[in-house]
């Protein structure tokens, strides 16, 4: 395979580092802007509503770009907006520094997976896409564990200015290293929008919006859910992502055998029944449990949380691919989408929770959007069953 594929895999994991962090560095974010940690949590809102509205669009305008040409700028862009989060004197700043990383990202992830593939052979496209959605994963695991520890130390933008520094390191390589002359292909958004009106696609798409809401809804609020809820202080935060992570990678690998082994479907509503169980722990914990065993619990719980939940993409995938195999790229991008809008109505949820209610709330309303998804995914099976069914 060619080497030049992990180098783009590089640029994914600076951009999902920062996606992933935030979500640590809200209580200080909110402490030194004088805001409230749920209006600090708007900054993941626009970053999720602008990665999945801007990312369509922005591809949609590139698509007959220079693939080496769109890459680096939009390394350049996500640099520019860290630095400028890292400097901004005021929320406000902050916020459209935010939105200029997830224009950036999204169109970088489209674009990269677009690039690797065109540099390598027809049998190993599946493989190429793989390694560069690896860098998130990664991510995942190992970037924003390190980024909430940076900011443990360096404070929250230390870590912007870390991230800024990964993401020069890539573009410096990507500018060396990728080939010039590689040339996409545009797909007009009136054709993006008709994949979505396929038979079966728009309740995959509702599903994934589900999903990412009831795994937001907890997730963007992570840090005051440990400290408040769990008693746990910010140093603690690092160790409570990479448990997470480690899960997260776990979940991925045995997703995708699971869909393989019993059936996409199935692996999707596993998925969906043990997050909502999980979700309903997340609050039972620091309900009923004292603060020095309710601490250690949740951190814990990170694991299998990150396990099921990260089962649910690859799966959930291959669902949609299924559905719509003559237009997977178009399809997956939706998906795409659908899953970046959950994550930003995820937010604005947790955020309406900490305002009237507790950290402990968190984890039993983020569990009713599991569940909903798991009744469409149910009523999908048994319409297939009745449709199927021979004619008396």
């Amino acid at each position: 395979m060619d080497k030049r594929i992990f180098w783009l895999a590089l640029g994914s994991f600076a951009i999902s580092t920062e996606g992933f962090v935030i979500s640590s560095l809200l209580p200080d974010i909110a402490r030194d802007a004088g805001i409230s940690v749920p209006l600090a949590g708007s900054l993941i809102t626009a970053f999720a509503l602008a990665y999945a509205v801007g990312t369509p669009i922005l591809a949609t305008l590139t698509g007959e770009w220079d693939r080496r040409r769109v890459i680096l700028w939009t390394l350049v862009f996500f640099v520019v907006g860290n630095v400028v989060a890292a400097l901004s004197s005021s929320f406000e700043v902050l916020l459209v520094a935010r939105i200029i990383m997830a224009l950036s990202s999204g169109l970088f992830a489209a674009t990269a997976q677009g690039t690797a593939v065109a540099l390598v052979d027809d049998h190993h496209r599946a493989r190429a896409i793989a390694v560069v959605v690896g860098g998130t994963t990664v991510a995942v695991a190992v970037g924003a564990p390190l980024g909430a520890l940076v900011a443990a130390i360096a404070g929250w933008r230390g870590t912007f200015y870390a991230i800024a520094g990964l993401g020069a390191l890539s573009g410096a390589i990507l500018w060396y290293r990728l080939p010039r002359g590689i040339i996409g292909t545009r797909l007009p958004l009136k054709r993006r929008l008709a994949a979505a009106m396929r038979p079966g696609v728009m309740p995959i798409l509702v599903t994934t919006l589900l999903a990412l809401v009831g795994a937001f809804t907890v997730f963007a609020y992570v840090a005051p859910l440990a400290i408040e809820g769990g008693g746990l202080s910010e140093i603690a935060l690092p160790g409570m992502l990479l448990a997470f992570g480690v899960g997260a990678v776990i979940g991925n690998i045995a997703g995708g055998q699971a869909a393989d082994r019993f059936g996409a479907t199935r692996t999707v509503g596993w998925s969906l029944a043990l997050s909502a169980a999980m979700l309903i722990m997340l609050s039972v914990i620091p309900t009923f449990l004292p603060q020095h065993i309710a601490g250690p619990a949740l951190m814990a719980m990170m694991v299998p949380w990150g396990i099921v939940g990260w089962a649910f993409p690859p799966a959930q995938a291959s669902r949609i691919i299924k559905l719509a195999p003559d237009a997977a790229p178009i399809v997956l991008s939706l998906n795409g989408s659908a899953l970046y809008l959950g994550v930003a109505v995820g937010a604005v949820v947790g955020g309406g929770v900490l305002r009237y209610g507790a950290p402990a709330d968190l984890g039993l309303v983020a569990a009713v959007f599991p569940i909903v998804g798991l009744g469409i995914v149910l009523a999908g099976r048994v319409f297939a069953r009745a449709v199927t069914m021979p004619a008396e």
